[in-house]
C-alpha cells in the first residue's frame, strides 16, 4: 500500500511538472510569436512650419514666462501601417508658403511661416495625397489643421467632442479660418475616446481633453524603436511638462491637468518615449522624410 502511494505521488508530481513545463513553453511561444508579429510601421516626420512666439507668457497661468519669447517647431507626421497610412496633424496654413516674409498676427503674439506644401513634402518620401487613408488631428487649432482641406480623399478620424466644438456656431463666428480648414472634408469618422486605428494596438489615438474639448495624443508601438507618444498640444515646452503649466488659452484647465496625469501614467506603464511636437529639440532629433523611424 505504501509502495503504491509512493509511486502514485511521483506520478502526480511528474504529470504536474510536465503540464507546467508544457504551459510555460506554450506561453513563451505565444510571447515570441506576438513580438515577431508586431507590424512593420514607418513614422515619417515633416516640417509644417515655424511659430515664433513673441509673448511666451501665454503658455502659463502664472508670470514665469513674462517678457520671454521662443521659437516653436510645427511638425506633422505620416504613419505607414500594413493596413493603411495615416497623417497626424497638418501643420500651418499653406497660404503662408508663397509669402516672402513671415506673417505676424495683428495682436503681435505670433509670427508664423511655412516653407513648403504638403504635396511637395510627401513627394520627397515617395507618397502622394492619395496615399493617405486617414487624417487625424490632435486638435483643430490653426497650426495643426493647416493643410487639412487638401486631404479630401482621406477619412478624417475626429473625436466627437472636437467635431462638435469646431463646427459650433460660436467657433464658426469667432474663428472662421479654423472652421474653414475642415468644413469641406466629406469623409468623416467620429470617434469617442481612445481609438485603435488598425485594430492591433500599434497606432492608438488617445483622448486627452483640456487644450480643446477633444484634444488627443497619439501612441505608436514601433517594431524596432519601441513605444512612442506624440503629445499634440498637451505640452508645448519641456518646462511645462515638468511643472504642469497650462497655457492661459486652454479650453479647460482642470481637464488639462487631469489629462497630464493620465498621460504620464500611461507613458510610464508603456515605457514610451515622449516627443513634444512644438519643442524644436524633439523635432530636430526625429528623422525627416525620406528617412523614417520604425
Amino acid at each position: 500500500m505504501k509502495v503504491f502511494t509512493y509511486f502514485s505521488l511521483w506520478a502526480v508530481l511528474l504529470t504536474s511538472l510536465f503540464t507546467a513545463c508544457k504551459m510555460n513553453a506554450e506561453k513563451n511561444t505565444e510571447v515570441a510569436q506576438a513580438i515577431q508579429e508586431k507590424p512593420e510601421i514607418r513614422l515619417y516626420t515633416f516640417d509644417g512650419g515655424t511659430v515664433q512666439v513673441n509673448a511666451l507668457e501665454l503658455f502659463s497661468q502664472d508670470s514665469v514666462y513674462k517678457g520671454k519669447s521662443k521659437e516653436f517647431a510645427d511638425a506633422y507626421y505620416v504613419i505607414e501601417h500594413p493596413k493603411g497610412t495615416m497623417m497626424w496633424d497638418a501643420g500651418l496654413p499653406e497660404a503662408l508658403v508663397p509669402m516672402e516674409e513671415p506673417y505676424t498676427s495683428p495682436d503681435g503674439n505670433f509670427t508664423v511661416s511655412r516653407s513648403d506644401s504638403v504635396q511637395k513634402q510627401l513627394a520627397k518620401a515617395g507618397m502622394t495625397l492619395d496615399d493617405i487613408d486617414f487624417l487625424a488631428l490632435s486638435h483643430t487649432h490653426f497650426d495643426h489643421s493647416g493643410h487639412a482641406a487638401r486631404m479630401g480623399k482621406s477619412t478624417w478620424l475626429v473625436q466627437k467632442l472636437e467635431y462638435d466644438f469646431i463646427t459650433s456656431p460660436e467657433v464658426q463666428k469667432s474663428y472662421p479660418d479654423e472652421y474653414n480648414a475642415i468644413k469641406d472634408i466629406k469623409n468623416i469618422k467620429q470617434i469617442d475616446g481612445d481609438y485603435d486605428v488598425f485594430g492591433d494596438g500599434s497606432v492608438v489615438i488617445k483622448l486627452m481633453p483640456g487644450h480643446t474639448p477633444g484634444h488627443s495624443v497619439l501612441y505608436l508601438d514601433l517594431k524596432e524603436h519601441g513605444p512612442v507618444l506624440l503629445t499634440g498640444d498637451l505640452y508645448h515646452l519641456y518646462a511645462n511638462r515638468k511643472n504642469k503649466r497650462v497655457p492661459i488659452f486652454n479650453y479647460d484647465v482642470k481637464q488639462t491637468l487631469e489629462s497630464m496625469d493620465r498621460f504620464e501614467n500611461f507613458a510610464q506603464q508603456t515605457g514610451s518615449e515622449v516627443y513634444l511636437q512644438h519643442q524644436k529639440e524633439d523635432f530636430e532629433k526625429m528623422p525627416k522624410a525620406p528617412k523614417f523611424l520604425n
